[in-house]
């Protein structure tokens, strides 16, 4: 797993397709376009009606083992809204759609700011009316946009007196007083991690927030915000066909007593088995950011759907469904990980939870590893601009 990148490409070194491709999988990420130009606790442990072997440690918070990704911008028509798949809901549908996870037991709600902008902490805050105290909430920080405007400016921004403002409008738009877990959504390259730490620190003390998270860090920024503020979780894509985060991540949060939260558990729905070597993301990425994922392209799709078929083998013999088999996989790997599908449909998402109650014996599990071991995927999770955000390191306190 890469450990550091530099960050600092200009507008000017990318040509235009780049430049759609960067912008859609920004989107998604929800990473600025600069580039281009303990209550939870006690809610999680006692409104859960999911058996204890379906619960999952995050640090000191208890959740169910599969969470729910909310991460939806503006639809095409008024009260819409959209997946970066392209996929629209009418805003009503989605906070019903978060209610129905809710009442069937799901406890980790996952969310930020820079997700519309805006528009998913205000759908999960209108969701949550009622339902507050049964859930673990997350949200993150850390891209420069305007607390006014939502308008998304140039660089990161993590200085501390902008994540005091940034909660205080999250906290707004959930209709919450606190958050349970906040995240830096990306490491800024130029504010130390113990800055940030601290003031999440301040937050933590003022009741505004109760845990804390990083998404995508390198290794050394998460040992270093640990000593400062103890991490809960570090939120990272993690799949089936992206596994990077076993070399380092993993055996370091085992080692120091940090959840894991996986995003695009479902390798942004190719492990779901409605992907096929002819299936086409179009030429838009910003109505569809696949369709410049370096592993998604012509070439690339038909050599990964090696891997579909393993799923599609192994869910036929566990009859399920293949995305409830890539789902029970990942949990299987470590049982302090916790996947965040997403979903725009009640079903996946019934199928989703559902994915909590498959188990594998030692032997299919060693067999079902190795099959997906043999599996060489072709072309990099993310375009290299964005992949370049990842595992960054803070700058060292001065």
């Amino acid at each position: 797993m890469t450990k550091s990148h530099r960050v600092n490409q200009s507008p000017s070194s990318i040509d235009n397709p780049q430049r759609r491709q960067f912008l859609a999988s920004a989107a998604f990420l929800g990473v600025a376009p600069w580039l281009l130009s303990s209550l939870g606790e006690a809610a999680a442990q006692t409104a859960s009606p999911q058996p204890a072997s379906q619960r999952r440690k995050l640090g000191a918070l208890e959740v169910f083992s599969v969470g729910l990704g909310c991460q939806w911008k503006p639809g095409p028509d008024e009260g819409t809204a959209q997946d970066y798949f392209g996929s629209p809901i009418d805003r009503s549908a989605a906070v019903a759609l978060i209610r129905r996870a809710v009442d069937q037991g799901v406890t980790l709600i996952d969310t930020a700011e820079v997700y519309g902008p805006f528009i998913s902490e205000e759908i999960v805050g209108d969701a949550l009316q009622g339902l507050r105290e049964t859930v673990v909430l997350e949200s993150k920080f850390g891209f420069n946009v305007d607390l006014e405007t939502g308008k998304i400016g140039e660089g990161l921004n993590s200085r501390p007196e902008h994540i005091k403002r940034a909660v205080e409008g999250s906290l707004r738009r959930l209709r919450t007083d606190r958050i349970d877990v906040l995240y830096q959504h990306r490491v800024d390259p130029l504010v130390p991690i113990e800055d940030v730490a601290g003031a999440v620190k301040d937050l933590v003390a003022e009741g505004k927030v109760l845990h804390f998270g990083l998404s995508e860090p390198g290794l050394e920024t998460i040992r270093r915000a640990h000593a400062v503020l103890p991490l809960a979780a570090i939120q990272n894509e993690y799949s089936m066909v992206w596994r990077g985060p076993e070399a380092d991540v993993l055996p370091l949060c085992e080692e120091l007593g940090i959840g894991f939260v996986s995003w695009a558990p479902l390798g942004y729905g190719f492990l779901t088995g409605t992907i096929t070597a002819e299936t086409r993301f179009g030429d838009d990425p910003e109505r569809d950011f696949r369709a410049w994922v370096p592993r998604m392209a012509e070439d690339a799709l038909a050599a990964n759907m090696a891997l579909v078929d393993v799923v599609r083998t192994w869910a036929q013999r566990k009859e399920v469904k293949p995305a409830q088999l890539a789902l029970a996989w990942l949990l299987a790997q470590k049982p302090f990980i916790v996947p965040i599908p997403g979903t725009t449909k009640a079903a996946h998402l019934d199928e989703n939870i559902a994915a909590a109650a498959i188990t594998f014996t030692q032997d299919e599990l060693h067999q079902l590893n190795a099959d997906v071991a043999a599996v060489k995927i072709e072309g990099a999770r993310l375009p290299p601009p964005v992949l370049a955000m990842s595992g960054v390191e803070a700058p060292p306190k001065a």
